[in-house]
């Protein structure tokens, strides 16, 4: 006999005392965007794995992540039927639990070492290009080979301001001014340099960084993700407040942006020559969020 239905699970009762039986329904379309959604913000996978060892306040929560945009995190997870919110605690759902655990069962295994990677090496520069956000500064194409594949993950703790994002398999790397792309084909961008020079020694420079990791077989202790704070996205924003994001001025879209919940692309004074340099800066930005 069914007994309960709540957030796609139900619960059925079978032979003997207390058996239980948890059922997971199918998913709408509606409700499986809002898990998408909800999943796929960095902050917000963080608050689910807290989560799993049971209640926690929403204290300890803004303690693991960013204060601000707590509260757009909790309500994001609860639409989609994750968490349970009850007097400042939190809870994984049981729709929340079986998730979890459905994830760790058919996650492929990762790579942890560098045990089959070998040495890269940096292909002569294929492209040299003006700069879009400014044409005083180039923009330059190479490859690495053989290609990092999905080694590239690993690489993310050896450069203090860098990015991996799993769907692209892309690592972004800044260094001052300096905004190098890293894909999982070989495919090397370099954005944002003075001149050819510039770019060959950022090459070599990650070309060592990288094969001194390889060396040594093992993969890096991972590190703290390098934190982007609210006023660290507003101010390279246009803060004219035009309101055709949507919002009623920068200051809320900013906000938006740390929840995941708006799209850079809405902010069109972006797109206008002047504010192409804060474009720049704010691509790579967001990619820390």
């Amino acid at each position: 006999m069914i007994r309960a239905c709540k957030q796609g699970v139900c619960l059925k009762k079978l032979p003997g005392r207390n058996n239980l039986l948890v059922l997971k329904m199918t998913e709408s379309p509606n409700e499986t965007k809002l898990v998408n959604f909800a999943m796929a913000n960095g902050t917000r996978r963080k608050i689910i794995n807290f989560l799993a060892d049971g209640y926690r306040s929403t204290g300890e929560i803004g303690e693991i992540v960013e204060k601000v945009a707590l509260d757009f995190h909790l309500k994001i997870l609860k639409d989609a039927g994750l968490i349970e919110l009850e007097e400042e605690t939190a809870k994984l759902s049981e729709y929340g639990k079986n998730f979890l655990k459905g994830k760790k069962e058919t996650n492929p295994e990762e790579t942890t070492d560098f045990s089959q990677s070998k040495p890269i090496e940096i292909a002569s520069i294929r492209q040299v290009l003006p700069c879009i956000a400014d044409a005083s500064r180039l923009r330059i194409s190479s490859n690495i080979t053989p290609p990092p594949g999905r080694v590239l993950k690993l690489l993310e703790p050896l450069f203090q301001r860098s990015s991996y994002s799993d769907r692209k398999n892309s690592l972004i790397i800044q260094k001052g001014e300096i905004i190098t792309t890293i894909y999982g084909s070989g495919k090397v961008s370099i954005r944002m340099v003075k001149n050819e020079n510039e770019a060959k020694e950022e090459l070599e420079r990650l070309k060592s960084i990288i094969n001194e990791a390889i060396a040594k077989g093992e993969a890096p202790a991972p590190r703290e993700k390098v934190k982007v704070n609210l006023m660290e996205i507003y101010k390279h924003l246009p803060q004219t407040n035009c309101g055709r994001c949507g919002e009623q001025g920068c200051y809320s879209f900013a906000i938006k942006l740390m929840a995941r919940q708006a799209a850079l692309e809405l902010c069109t004074p972006l797109k206008e020559p002047e504010y192409a340099n804060n474009q720049e800066h704010l691509e790579v930005l967001v990619n820390y969020i």
